[in-house]
């Protein structure tokens, strides 16, 4: 389909043939990475198969980064309790190295992305000893795996710190255990693997895009890198985003618009997740469907019953210190986030009545609301838990925000300034007078609010742990049935705990201190 990224999940992908099987059983329908790499579109489906862990990484930093951010929090629904503690805990700092081997836990961070990582080298292992494809085709193909290695490895690294590296497609069981490569050789190897991608990826000219990775797409995560590893590289981060305000990307008019799946892959698109919505195919996104509120008439707002009081909806909620930290006028409230009106029966059955702007709200006598996120919102449905809306990444504000940090982080404010302004004009807001490392911060919080960047931003900017400890003190005073041994937010807690089950796995693996 024009534009769209098939992402077809290939099981041959990260199947590796074994030379000293016993018996050779398999069943001729079954493809092995030796016999399914034969031409270009096995090549390319390969590829594609290696962006589907981006989906579940998306769907977890909802939890591990937006909802552990002072961003939002959760509405609790003490009737049935079903998957919700585990998936609480995230948000609350209670969570351990226990929590994502649950099936009860949001997902498997570490599990989809060396998934994608295992892809990636078994693509590149394979490229090696193929014959038949164009140098463009190979070059093409090798930009895509480098980037998509590095941002897996990226992922991995701010989120549980050193991790085993692993750089050759996987052959045998002892390939696998590897013990933990430091922060530093992570960060060295996510370079490299750029640094080979930037010049062998495609500047985009024209749009919409096809959504594959692209050069602009490297430039920004290799600034990331320049920004938030240990010894922060500030004047190469300023020139890998410089060169992003020399490509073709471009703010949209509306920031309501850089949402609206009928606009996907835009000019501000810089690299998003991929998702599309034909009930067939199972590639549907459901952002829509966790962030509604439970409810006991969700079609009202949704065109289609979901389920009632649906245990998986609720989460991401915009938390009230975030809807009020919004300026007057700022466009970017009522295109970002809903105010949900209703009525409560007997504890904690929500019924809706209407929704509404937050902008000015008052709630009606009588009348008690939810906050929901409402940037992925594009009803009505017809299915559950099936929109077709894309999850942003990398967004052409969010560099112009990054460079503005990039510059004041070396003392050069003024600078800094005309890339704010830039973003604060699309918003509706008047300019400010002087760039500074706060108001630029603020200015990223909103810009980039519910697209799961503030977690990091916090960390990188050396704002977590006050920051999270503030949220903490405030939802416990709203909220008796916060734990007090919640929201013990150490400098232990600004990376995650190794996965129990990964442990058990590779007895090389040594645990996070905290955990």
């Amino acid at each position: 389909m024009k534009n769209k990224i098939l992402l077809v999940v290939i099981s041959a992908v990260f199947l590796s043939s074994c030379s000293k099987d016993f018996l050779n059983l398999t069943p001729p329908t079954s493809l092995s990475s030796a016999s399914f790499f034969k031409d270009r579109t096995q090549f390319m489906q390969a590829m594609n198969a290696a962006y589907v862990p981006l989906r579940d990484v998306a769907i977890i930093g909802v939890y591990e980064d937006e909802m552990r951010s002072d961003n939002t929090f959760f509405t609790i629904y003490q009737a049935n309790r079903g998957f919700e503690p585990h998936r609480e805990a995230y948000s609350q700092f209670t969570n351990n190295a226990q929590s994502s081997a649950t099936p009860n836990s949001p997902g498997n961070r570490w599990g989809s992305d060396y998934a994608g990582i295992s892809r990636v080298n078994t693509i590149l292992n394979q490229l090696t000893k193929s014959d038949f494809l164009s140098q463009g085709a190979k070059d093409t193909l090798m930009g895509e795996a480098m980037f998509l290695r590095a941002f897996y490895y990226f992922d991995l690294v701010t989120h549980y710190g050193g991790v085993p590296l692993h750089l050759e497609q996987i052959q045998n069981a002892e390939e696998s255990f590897k013990p933990r490569n430091t922060v530093d050789e992570i960060y060295t190897q996510i370079k490299t693997d750029l640094a080979t991608a930037i010049p062998l990826l495609p500047t985009v000219t024209s749009f919409p895009q096809t959504g594959r990775a692209s050069k602009g797409a490297a430039k920004m995560l290799l600034a990331y890198v320049y920004m938030t590893q240990p010894v922060r590289d500030y004047p190469k981060a300023e020139q890998e985003l410089k060169d992003i305000t020399n490509m073709n990307y471009s703010l949209l008019n509306d920031y309501e618009d850089v949402f609206d799946p009928a606009n996907k892959n835009h000019s501000e698109s810089i690299f998003d997740v991929q998702y599309m919505s034909d009930l067939v195919s199972g590639q549907q996104s459901q952002f829509a469907w966790q962030f509604m509120p439970k409810a006991t008439n969700p079609q009202l707002i949704m065109g289609f019953d979901g389920g009632r009081m649906n245990i998986f909806s609720g989460w991401n909620v915009p938390t009230d210190e975030m809807v009020e930290s919004y300026e007057a006028n700022d466009k970017r409230l009522p295109a970002s986030v809903a105010v949900v009106e209703g009525t409560i029966s007997g504890v904690e059955d929500f019924t809706i009545t209407e929704m509404k702007s937050p902008v000015g709200y008052t709630p009606a006598p009588g009348s008690s609301f939810r906050y929901m996120v409402k940037k992925y919102f594009h009803p009505p449905y017809s299915v559950a838990f099936n929109t077709p809306d894309n999850f942003p990444v990398f967004r052409y504000s969010g560099a112009l925000l990054l460079l503005a940090e990039c510059l004041a982080e070396q003392g050069r404010e003024p600078e800094a300034l005309p890339y704010l302004n830039q973003v604060r004009d699309r918003a509706g807001l008047d300019d400010l007078g002087v760039a500074t490392k706060e108001n630029i911060a603020t200015e990223m919080r909103h810009e980039l609010a519910f697209e799961n960047h503030r977690w990091l931003d916090l960390i990188r900017t050396g704002k977590a742990i006050e920051t999270i400890t503030a949220k903490g003190t405030r939802l416990k005073a709203i909220y008796g049935w916060i734990l007090p041994a919640a929201f013990n937010v150490t400098p232990e807690k600004l990376v995650y705990p190794i996965p129990a089950r990964e442990k058990q796995i590779n007895k090389n693996l040594v645990q996070n201190s905290g955990y």
